[in-house]
């Protein structure tokens, strides 16, 4: 019955420090659209954001910044990925570590975002997880 996700919804603390993580960091594209509201573009997916205390209705039952785990793919190589984070003064929670992910096995690295919701940033690999 379900095909994909379109979009997901992440209730944050400050929406200007969200947007330039996931853009400046992350590569996403900011999107506005309605009466102002904000998304986080990227591949064929989207973020919209909430503020914590002026959610747009209807919502989850107890938005909370810093409730979520995302992992994201990456076009780029793990190693780039890295260098960016560094570059940019991302603290890498754990990573370089294989994990697996919907289509197979990946390599994985774990950051927080501004509301400290944990990030993992992934590149599949070509070949099985031993």
């Amino acid at each position: 019955m379900i095909k994909q996700i379109d979009h997901l919804v992440l209730t944050v603390k400050d929406i200007e420090k969200t947007i330039n993580f996931y853009t400046i960091i992350l590569g996403m594209k900011e999107e506005t659209f309605g009466l102002g509201r904000k998304a986080l573009l990227f591949g064929n997916q989207k973020i919209n954001l909430h503020e914590a205390g002026n959610e747009f209705e209807p919502k989850a039952k107890h938005p909370l910044p810093g409730s979520v785990d995302l992992c994201f793919i990456s076009n780029e190589s793990l190693e780039k990925v890295v260098n960016i984070l560094r570059k940019n003064n991302v603290t890498i929670e754990e990573g370089p570590v294989n994990r697996r992910g919907a289509l197979g096995p990946i390599k994985s690295v774990y950051v927080r975002d501004p509301d400290q919701n944990l990030i993992e940033i992934s590149h599949y690999l070509e070949t099985e997880i031993e």
